[in-house]
């Protein structure tokens, strides 16, 4: 706690509003396998969600892919009931707070488990709860052939999109823009797009990436 204020306080007086949060579970703490630990799990998410609702958070994904990862030869079953208890113990302390939680689905290199659109929500609809919601990647719906209509098939459950080219900023790559905007557009999608990727020159690169993706949507 003593630590974390310093950089509490900064976000705090950001005049750029911190409104969504990614690496939700750090990957050494486990919620599938055999080295679950609910309590420590229960701890870990009590605190983080208290510190993103002191900053004016909103949104936070439940990518973490090493956390979530299945161990080899564990049941698919018993991992997706180990995730859906998590996410429920979680909604009991985000909805309080009014913060959402979106389980990204992550290509097969970043986790073993919830690849695709319907996959995840599937996971929503397992847990039932206000507070579990389901995010969209550009990115992973590429790698994954996870067909793009699957964002307005599903807009009841899309509260978070995040965007890329390839993982790069985008404008840079060759990804088919003008069909992920028709399927946004399709979904009456009205709320936050991230863009997230890797980012070789920051400064000079993001402002780019905004406008390239600004102007998509007119």
């Amino acid at each position: 706690d003593k630590e974390v204020q310093a950089i509490l306080r900064q976000f705090e007086q950001s005049p750029l509003p911190v409104e969504a949060f990614n690496i939700f579970v750090p990957s050494q703490l486990k919620v599938t396998g055999n080295e679950v630990d609910f309590d420590q799990l229960k701890r870990f998410v009590q605190t983080a969600l208290e510190r993103v609702h002191r900053v004016g958070g909103e949104t936070i994904v439940f990518g973490s892919g090493g956390a979530r990862k299945l161990p080899d030869s564990f049941s698919q079953q018993t991992g997706e009931n180990q995730i859906a208890r998590f996410l429920d113990m979680v909604a009991d302390v985000a909805e309080p707070l009014g913060i959402t939680i979106v389980i990204e689905p992550l290509y097969k290199k970043a986790s073993n488990i919830i690849h695709t659109v319907p996959e995840a929500v599937q996971m929503a609809k397992k847990v039932n709860r206000k507070s579990i919601q389901v995010l969209a990647d550009f990115f992973h719906m590429m790698e994954e052939d996870d067909n793009l209509d699957n964002i307005a098939t599903y807009k009841q459950y899309i509260k978070h999109i995040h965007v890329s080219d390839n993982y790069y900023p985008p404008g840079t790559g060759q990804y088919p823009f003008p069909r992920f905007v028709e399927a946004v557009k399709k979904a009456n999608y009205n709320s936050r797009i991230s863009i997230e990727c890797i980012w070789d020159d920051f400064d000079n690169q993001v402002n780019e990436a905004l406008q390239y993706v600004k102007k998509q949507f007119r």
